[in-house]
């Protein structure tokens, strides 16, 4: 492909703005999915066409001149306005979109994930489906860096006005226990007896329980920490501890679950929000229907069977969006 100095062009304003975010041209070559020599030819183009220095490439991390610091801000608007632009054209021909980039939780690869890709496919006969699976905190970053087109992830707090927010469930954390492991016991007084096994305070969700943990001043053997669903509950099944977990963990992992029990927290209660987040207005009514198809899937595989097993989660495990 021939490279045409001398013209501003759209894709060298998006390689440009990687680069700006990810303060390295091999991140943003990686992130954009191009070898770093050209993301670093697109740059010169740029510069070149601006009549100015926009990067310096001397820096370690690299950083923006003055010029690049100005132009950065155009340079979002023109990316924002150029997904209008797409928007615009598939609106009311939502069925002749080229590709979708979605971004999901791990906790519901297994089951919701695919009934929702299986769903929307059927209307959306002519689009490319790219998923990425992943912790919360990494799809909104994905989505911020516009990596991904629409997000469902746990709720973190950020909030900013490019955001295009659909609640669609909230869910209680619980205690996952060794199976038989409370009996007529108090639950408090078992569960200080075993180590806790907590989910990684590397994600998001684990930095909300040590939150919660820190702001009730309570103090518990948590003597692992780890990463996995599975590897958590395969402690927890083998008698080694107890955890603080979300329904959706706990049935994640399901090959675990006879040889465990779920119980209400033993202290003040805490729950988590999931979110369908998109960029306001880039994908017209996409981001609403998904949401409301989300919400129909979720009811039928997780909050009615949720419901069904411990009925003392009735009001816990809810849904947020509606249905029609």
């Amino acid at each position: 492909m021939v490279e045409t100095a001398g013209r501003i062009t759209l894709w060298g304003v998006e390689v440009f703005v990687a680069a700006a975010d990810e303060r390295s041209i091999s991140v943003a070559a990686r992130r954009l999915g191009v070898s770093p020599s050209s993301v670093s030819q697109q740059l010169t183009n740029l510069e070149t066409a601006l009549g100015t220095l926009l990067v310096d490439r001397s820096a370690r991390p690299l950083a923006l001149t003055p010029a690049g610091g100005l132009f950065l801000k155009r340079a979002q608007t023109i990316l924002n306005e150029a997904e209008q632009a797409r928007a615009e054209l598939t609106l009311g021909a939502m069925s002749h979109l080229s590709r979708l980039r979605l971004g999901m939780i791990e906790d519901f690869d297994a089951d919701v994930t695919p009934r929702l890709l299986s769903d929307m496919a059927a209307d959306l006969d002519g689009t490319r489906f790219l998923l990425e699976t992943g912790a919360s905190h990494r799809l909104h970053d994905q989505l911020d860096a516009r990596a991904l087109d629409v997000i469902v992830a746990a709720d973190t707090g950020a909030s900013a006005p490019w955001m295009e927010v659909h609640p669609v469930m909230e869910e209680p954390f619980v205690a996952a226990v060794p199976k038989g492991a409370i009996g007529q016991a108090d639950p408090m007084e078992v569960l200080r007896a075993l180590p806790l096994v907590q989910y990684t305070a590397r994600h998001h969700m684990g930095r909300v329980i040590s939150a919660n943990l820190a702001r009730q001043n309570l103090r518990l053997d948590n003597r692992f920490e780890l990463d996995s669903y599975h590897a958590i509950m395969a402690m927890v099944a083998a008698g080694a501890g107890w955890t603080i977990i979300t329904p959706l963990g706990f049935f994640r992992a399901q090959r675990f679950r006879a040889a465990a029990d779920l119980i209400p927290l033993p202290f003040a209660p805490f729950t988590r929000r999931i979110n369908l987040t998109a960029r306001q207005d880039v994908l017209g009514d996409l981001p609403r229907d998904m949401a409301r198809r989300l919400t129909a899937v979720l009811d039928d595989l997780v909050v009615q069977p949720a419901q069904k097993e411990f009925p003392w989660l009735r009001d816990g495990v809810r849904l947020l969006g509606k249905q029609s």
